[in-house]
């Protein structure tokens, strides 16, 4: 059974940085794009990066691009997202998330349905 587990989330100023960490295990990791979302209270999830399987193609929402960075190493099993200059509108539940679809290359997946597996999520807080 699938299983995702995100590390890393905690409290900072505005100006700080944050490295989350996704932890797969019962998935074939090194096949599926991975990505990260989020939740701020009373919002709805949004997108926030994805990463192809083999690391070469990255995306990411217009809000985070050039302060967040994706990243993946296969042989550990394990996404990032480093989050520099951050924002009191970075504040959220940050959720990792896997690909259903495997060896994907042309387009990586950005919508919540195109991801099969979740975990629980981490909880960033940034304080102006």
């Amino acid at each position: 059974q699938a299983q995702l587990v995100e590390s890393g989330g905690g409290s900072v100023q505005a100006g700080g940085s944050l490295r989350l960490s996704c932890a797969a295990s019962g998935l074939t990791f090194r096949r599926l794009a991975m990505g990260w979302f989020r939740q701020a209270p009373g919002k709805e999830r949004e997108f926030v990066a994805t990463i192809s399987w083999s690391g070469t193609n990255t995306y990411y929402a217009d809000s985070v691009k050039g302060r967040f960075t994706i990243s993946r190493d296969n042989a550990k099993g394990t996404v990032y997202l480093q989050m520099n200059s951050l924002k009191p509108e970075d504040t959220a539940i940050y959720y990792c998330a896997a690909d259903r679809v495997e060896w994907r290359t042309i387009v990586v997946p950005t919508t919540g349905a195109e991801f099969g597996s979740w975990g629980q999520g981490t909880q960033v807080t940034v304080s102006s």
